[in-house]
């Protein structure tokens, strides 16, 4: 059981998106906000005016609502934004949504009423999921076209996704025994306006690369050995002299994924001079990728903890702010990008000295017992080619454009939701070139026999063996790419544990 209005870790968030765990709000919650919405009642009952509980919202704020009306206000402002377009948001995605927002509103600077909390949670825990087309927000004011989507919900209006497909929520809410609520004063405007749609991409996003740098690590430390790469880079001393917190981690994981290997034995007093930077610099560039992603975790971190919508109450105060504004985030989703782009460089270039005959002493041509009438794995090298330039194109940063909304009231946008996107399209990307670097590794692993691996490289390399196809002659490669990736997805997938302490 997930508690909200507490703390909330993006462990949390995957534990409750993708593995459907169970949503509960403290009575400490529920007090804070019963507390914040006697704020909000004091103002209903006064004659001034509010933004956002008595006005109409973004160039129309100036415009007073009477009271006769603040009830419909509600349901028009979820109407009227549920504007998104393109496909639908994947269910953990929306769920991580769900959680975060719960999550937001239970702190106890917005307003709401409990109950409002209390039917996300219901939502969540009878697994049912909004259906929220995933383009339309700058990231600015909010997320507000996805989050309205998703409001509606509640409301008994809008989609569900239920089994892939497009359903009328009333239906599944009847079928549920889901009762839907009326939204009081300020409720519509609360639950539109914040930053959970870029914050539930980023959690995956984190997550995801977390795993991903630990395991790329161990296939990097395999490529390294297949294509005798000297350990001497990876040495304590080193990263002394350059004391990045990534790059001792990762060194110290270089280290550790080699120890035993009779193949880096084998090769310790070559004449070789030195190895080529990718191989080198693997301490250096994934330790500035973990670096990045710790900065992005923490920023991600604070975020999903944060009061994100407008205005805020605090303590008798309502104040009219910005910390709906996706900056934090966008820079961040693009930071990431940026990192993970030049990671999958990186593991390109390992590709193509393993399948380079030019360059890989000793190993066949590609791979291919048979080189000339057979190919190999060629092709997987242009293969990985396009998937980094497609890479390349994703990075370019969507947080440094602003294009004004709602009549220049919100005259700089930061573009966070489509950064966070990108990212995670780049990170899907990347999933497959370690895949592709697994697979290569493992099979030119056979070419060094019958010296071995690490233990632990072995392990890997037992684990993958079953997965390829055993022919000194050219096969369809595809089935067995996609499930050699299919393996790499599920450590990826899992709930990221805090694995670089064990090595700092």
């Amino acid at each position: 059981m997930i508690t909200i209005g507490e703390f909330l870790t993006i462990q949390d968030v995957i534990k409750v998106s993708r593995y459907f765990e169970q949503v509960s709000l403290p009575s400490t919650a529920i007090q804070k906000m019963q507390k914040s919405r006697q704020v909000v009642e004091k103002v209903l009952q006064s004659e001034r005016t509010v933004y956002g509980v008595n006005t109409g919202f973004g160039a129309l704020a100036t415009t007073r609502i009477t009271k006769d009306d603040l009830i419909k206000i509600q349901r028009n402002i979820l109407l009227s934004h549920a504007c998104g377009v393109g496909e639908p948001l994947s269910e953990e995605t929306v769920r991580a949504m769900m959680l975060i927002r719960a999550n937001s509103l239970a702190l106890g600077f917005s307003g709401v009423r409990p109950v409002v909390v209390q039917k996300i949670c219901e939502l969540l825990n009878k697994r049912v999921t909004p259906f929220v087309p995933a383009k339309g927000s700058v990231g600015a004011s909010g997320d507000l076209a996805p989050l309205a989507h998703m409001a509606l919900v509640i409301t008994g209006e809008g989609y569900v996704l239920e089994n892939g497909a497009k359903v009328p929520s009333s239906k599944i809410l009847k079928e549920k025994q889901i009762e839907p609520i009326n939204l009081a004063e300020k409720e519509g405007l609360s639950l539109v306006n914040g930053t959970q749609a870029m914050s539930a991409n980023l959690c995956t996003a984190v997550n995801d690369v977390l795993n991903l740098v630990y395991f790329a690590t161990q296939v990097a430390s395999l490529s390294a050995d297949i294509l005798f790469s000297s350990s001497d880079a990876y040495e304590d001393i080193v990263w002394l002299a350059r004391p990045h917190e990534g790059q001792r981690i990762i060194a110290r994981m270089m280290k550790d994924f080699l120890e035993g290997s009779q193949l880096r034995e084998s090769h310790r007093n070559c004449p070789r001079v030195q190895d080529a930077y990718s191989l080198r610099c693997i301490p250096q560039v994934y330790g500035a990728v973990l670096d990045t992603v710790n900065y992005v975790r923490k920023t991600t971190q604070t975020e999903i903890n944060s009061a994100t919508d407008n205005p805020l109450v605090f303590n008798d105060q309502i104040i009219s702010q910005g910390n709906f504004h996706g900056e934090p985030l966008a820079l961040a989703a693009d930071f990431l990008s940026i990192a993970l782009t030049d990671l999958g460089n990186i593991i390109e270039r390992r590709i193509d000295r393993i399948l380079n005959p030019k360059v890989n002493e000793g190993l066949p041509p590609f791979l291919s017992q048979r080189s000339g009438l057979n190919s190999g794995y060629m092709i997987w090298q242009y293969t990985a080619a396009a998937l980094c330039n497609e890479n390349k194109v994703l990075a370019y940063p969507a947080s440094v454009d602003s294009i004004p909304t709602s009549a220049y009231q919100e005259d700089h946008v930061s573009m966070g939701m489509n950064a966070c996107l990108k990212a995670l399209k780049i990170l899907e990307n990347v999933v497959s070139l370690i895949s592709i670097e697994l697979m290569c590794a493992v099979k030119a692993l056979e070419f060094r026999r019958p010296l071995r691996s690490s233990v632990k490289n072995e392990a890997l390399a037992d684990q993958i063996r079953p997965l390829l196809e055993d022919s000194s002659d050219d096969t369809f490669l595809n089935d067995q790419f996609l499930r050699v990736r299919n393996f790499v997805e599920t450590k990826v997938r899992s709930v990221a544990y805090e694995w670089w302490k064990d090595h700092a």
